[in-house]
């Protein structure tokens, strides 16, 4: 039997660039398909991501890419935990809230574009869980990746990426605040569509740090390959 050997940091390359590419070439094909208004979705939300991804040829493109995507999520998770494992405890509630966030963006992903109340109830909370959990897991994650004291001369890199989560809660705050205060539904579904695009860049922007911290690293993961 040989062993395979593979660059630990292409999974979350390989994560932020599907998130990117499959986010982006939905809206652009319902865009042209006329599903959508055109418009800067960052700044003028007027599409969220889920209704750029509903119909039609993006839909489909979107969930081929999607229902991967959360395989190499729960992989990355599995792997991040063994990977703090290795200067410390094992960590799993890292493994967890990684699988977690993985079968919620499976089960989003499934579901769009479907109609009925219990398909809705699935993708709002299937969402609600990758992104929540998701973050509690690069929390997790930060706080071994201190704590083990692995930092070291990485430690520019470990605020970055601290960083990126703060700027996620503010975002995830700044929704909150603008439920509570605009009293404009139309508003409020357009900051709610704007920070969802902004939140997802972010998220894709922490596993882009994270990719180039371990190829720094020059972390490898070695399994089992054909005879």
């Amino acid at each position: 039997m040989t062993r395979s050997i593979l660059p630990l940091w292409i999974l979350p390359l390989a994560i932020a660039l599907v998130m990117l590419v499959a986010a982006h070439l939905a809206w652009w094909l319902s865009l042209r398909a006329g599903y959508i208004e055109p418009c800067n979705p960052y700044w003028d939300g007027c599409t969220s991501i889920s209704r750029a991804a509903r119909h039609g040829l993006g839909n489909h493109l979107f969930r081929l890419l999607m229902l991967p995507c959360a395989v190499l999520v729960a992989a990355h998770w599995w792997l991040a935990s063994r990977w703090v494992a290795s200067a410390g405890p094992r960590s799993r509630l890292l493994a967890g809230l990684g699988l977690a966030s993985a079968a919620a963006l499976g089960v989003y992903a499934t579901f769009l574009g479907t109609e009925g109340a219990a398909y809705g109830f699935l993708r709002r909370y299937g969402i609600t869980v990758f992104f929540g959990c998701g973050f509690l897991a690069q929390l997790v994650f930060l706080r071994r990746w201190l704590r083990d004291g692995r930092c070291g001369a990485s430690r520019r890199q470990w605020r970055a990426m601290v960083a990126v989560c703060a700027a996620m809660l503010l975002l995830g705050a700044g929704n909150v605040a603008g439920d509570a205060l605009l009293h404009d539904r139309v508003r409020q579904d357009r900051l709610e569509n704007a920070l969802e695009w902004q939140l997802g860049l972010l998220l894709a922007g922490w596993y882009l740090l994270q990719a180039w911290q371990w190829r720094r690293e020059r972390l490898l993961v070695s399994f089992a390959g054909p005879r």
